[in-house]
């Protein structure tokens, strides 16, 4: 109990801006699951197809470049806050839209993926915006550390609720509702809309800046910057499977969404606690190893995948996925923003260029994943995708970690060069 109260001391210690960015994306770790799992498993059993589940996650990476870019404009005359809300919002009425179309054809499928990409694409973008204005780079383990914290409880708690929620309730009667698949799916989306409701009201608590009303559609980066884009798109390219590929393969070969949210919990546990602990005592100097770590668990785990491709092969996947994603995310975002900082400052340009042009490093990394898996379904085989697909890009990923140590490097060598101060 006393280390919980230090804890909570620690986090009160914190600036009030960044303590609200943390307990709205607390609230909003609730959605996220039912965003990126659920919809995923939702198309594949009306689609029955994983081509069609990877050309809806297509859909959805063109929806968040489309809107990263447009809200690069809004917010020369909109509040970063009501853009920020505005992403959290349409995101539960989006898949609401989605839940309710009758028949996910391909350009119903285009469209729901396009439009909950769209109010992803709001949210992200000016996730990261408000958290590059609210930390620095000494402090950026913590956030992202207690960030990746609330975000695994919630990827172990959410699945296991919902997956009960729809295995209970089917062929349940309530006030002349039968509840089957569908139906609890749509009571799911209505919990999701008022958990959004929730998370906007945090946000409005706290006093954001808004960024610097100057030009920031750009084509040409310094070569730092140009090395962080294909980091960029080395996530981006794993990314898109991280969605679809664990929904399609448990449905597969273990079970129903229960199943999925019960294997997602096993080792979410254990990295919820481990993501915490390395973002509060790690330093800037420690997040290589963090890298050099997580993209070996995702190799292994995409190997014992592939070789096996069974149920004990799909559990060890993800397994190794859930632990993989969050420690990957503590060293990928810090790495980011100082990037960011110390460019934006070199080329004197709004922080915000760089943030959307992040946006379109990662949709080529996603773009290039999923069309990868898409063209071995089609031209060879649906099992031969899922198995080879995901070695190969999780191979590509070890590449991460020699270039985020060098982008490192090169950071902090032009920003002592440059007499930069942290923030």
């Amino acid at each position: 109990m006393k280390g919980i109260l230090n804890e909570i001391r620690f986090f009160k210690s914190h600036e009030h801006n960044m303590k609200v960015l943390l307990l709205t994306n607390l609230i909003y770790g609730f959605v996220l699951p039912v965003v990126e799992i659920f919809a995923g498993a939702y198309v594949m059993r009306d689609t029955n197809d994983p081509a069609m589940v990877a050309y809806y996650q297509l859909a959805m990476y063109v929806g968040v470049v489309f809107t990263s870019m447009v809200n690069g404009f809004f917010l020369k005359f909109l509040n970063v806050k009501t853009l920020y809300s505005a992403g959290i919002l349409v995101s539960g009425v989006s898949l609401a839209g989605m839940m309710n179309i009758q028949g996910l054809g391909l350009v119903g499928l285009g469209l729901a993926g396009f439009s909950l990409g769209a109010a992803s694409g709001f949210f992200w973008t000016n996730r990261y915006l408000l958290a590059l204005y609210n930390t620095n780079d000494e402090n950026r383990n913590y956030y992202f550390g207690l960030e990746s914290f609330f975000f695994s409880v919630a990827s172990i708690t959410v699945p296991l609720i919902i997956g009960a929620f729809i295995g209970g309730m089917s062929g349940v009667e309530i006030l002349g509702f039968l509840f089957d698949v569908s139906m609890s799916y749509k009571v799911v989306t209505i919990g999701v809309f008022f958990l959004t409701l929730l998370a906007c009201a945090v946000l409005w608590k706290g006093q954001f800046v808004m960024p610097k009303e100057i030009k920031f559609l750009h084509i040409h980066f310094h070569v730092l910057w140009r090395k962080m884009l294909l980091l960029a798109s080395l996530k981006g390219m794993v990314q898109g499977f991280l969605v679809t590929a664990p929904a399609i393969l448990v449905m597969k070969f273990v079970g129903d969404e229960g199943a999925l949210g019960l294997i997602q919990g096993i080792s979410g546990a254990i990295t919820a606690i481990m993501v915490y602990v390395l973002g509060r005592i790690a330093r800037p100097q420690d997040r290589k190893w963090i890298f050099f770590g997580s993209v070996w668990v995702f190799f292994i785990g995409t190997l014992a995948n592939g070789i096996l491709f069974s149920a004990v092969g799909v559990i060890m996947f993800v397994l190794c996925k859930v632990i993989f994603q969050p420690l990957f995310d503590l060293a990928y975002f810090p790495v980011m923003m100082r990037t960011i900082d110390v460019v934006a400052k070199l080329e004197n340009r709004n922080e915000y260029t760089y943030i959307m042009s992040h946006e379109v490093g990662l949709f080529i990394g996603r773009a290039s994943g999923l069309l990868l898996f898409i063209a071995l379904a089609y031209c060879i085989s649906e099992d031969f995708a899922l198995k080879y697909a995901l070695v190969i890009v999780s191979a590509l990923q070890i590449l991460a970690y020699p270039l985020s140590n060098n982008i490192t490097k090169q950071s902090n060598l032009l920003a002592k060069q440059n007499g930069y101060e942290e923030k």
